[in-house]
């Protein structure tokens, strides 16, 4: 293994692969590159190699970790064990490698995220907080009053993720309580039924893909649209998962939502729990779950303001105006 840490190139690292075992290899790398594209999507590094011979790009204190993975699981390919995304995945917490990217996250100060046509910098610390979360953990929750970016970043991360390759879908959920999940009095299919209720997402797409791909992805089920109802037995594996306009969903249905994350997936919870419009005496799954998850390693909050709305200038005074009523309210005791 040798370093190269020249200050006008990226930190490398070389790694020849011994003894040469093409079995061994194709074992290592798992099928179409899925095992080096998930230590590439949950460690931020760029892994290229050809044959057993490997050059990693990224951080040199994380890449010289991820070299000596790569080690441990070629000497267990070679010695004839199956290698697995999960058997991956549980390799990495081992390792510990997770959290020394964790302590290099906080010590970056810019962020964006890169698609193929346009590049979104998130604003504020909190925005940058928000996509770096989404970068470093499976789960997240971002929660926060209309026009904090909540929805757009999920998708602009989703996009990106998709783009590189790092999952093969993308999944828009919404509950659609407006119509109590019974949605078979609206005209057309699933997706015409559910549309209303997602184009914040759409219009994200739209601006980020056009208007013709979104239509041939979705047409390929890459990008699948659902409401929350349908989304009861599936698992849901190298999938990007949005989940929108949570603080609707109930506590069953959050807690059925949760338990759909399979290896390789990601999702992103978003909500505003100042606007729940579910019945009278229902407790809001967002609510419940924020109680409910305080503090369980692996999942990322990030709590928005209306310091953080990016919209009207309008838009930030009233959401501060209506928090302030309600606060006035509370302290009178009065719903």
């Amino acid at each position: 293994m040798t370093d190269s840490n020249d200050p006008a190139a990226r930190p490398s690292v070389k790694l020849q692969l011994e003894p040469e075992s093409p079995e061994a290899l194709a074992n290592l790398c798992g099928q179409f590159d899925e095992h080096l594209k998930l230590i590439e999507k949950r460690l931020g590094v760029e892994i290229r190699n050809r044959g057993g011979a490997f050059q990693l790009l990224g951080d040199l204190d994380l890449i010289r970790a991820v070299a000596d993975i790569l080690q441990q699981l070629y000497s267990e390919a070679v010695d004839g064990k199956t290698l697995s995304p999960e058997m991956i995945h549980l390799h990495l917490q081992q390792a510990g490698v997770e959290q020394l990217q964790n302590e290099l996250l906080k010590e970056d100060k810019e962020i964006s995220v890169q698609t193929r046509k346009m590049l979104i910098r998130p604003r504020g610390p909190n925005q940058q907080g928000y996509v770096r979360s989404i970068r470093q953990h499976d789960v997240n929750f971002g929660i926060g009053p209309a026009g904090t970016g909540k929805t757009y970043l999920a998708v602009a991360c989703a996009v990106e993720a998709l783009e590189r390759e790092e999952v093969s879908r993308i999944l828009l959920v919404r509950p659609a309580v407006e119509a109590g999940e019974k949605l078979g009095f609206l005209p057309g299919d699933l997706a015409q039924k559910v549309d209303p209720y997602l184009r914040p997402l759409y219009d994200a797409l739209y601006e980020m893909i056009g208007f013709e791909k979104v239509a041939k992805l979705i047409e390929r089920n890459v990008i699948e649209v659902a409401p929350l109802a349908y989304m009861r037995g599936r698992t849901l594996n190298g999938s990007f998962v949005i989940l929108d306009e949570s603080q609707n969903t109930t506590r069953e249905q959050m807690k059925m939502f949760l338990t759909r994350i399979g290896f390789g997936s990601t999702a992103v919870i978003t909500g505003d729990v100042t606007q729940v419009d579910l019945p009278k005496g229902t407790r809001s799954g967002l609510l419940h779950a924020i109680d409910v998850l305080d503090g369980v390693k692996g999942i990322g909050f990030t709590h928005f303001t209306a310091r953080d709305v990016v919209r009207h200038p309008l838009v930030q005074h009233i959401v501060q105006a209506y928090e302030a009523f309600e606060k006035r309210e509370q302290e009178q005791g009065v719903r």
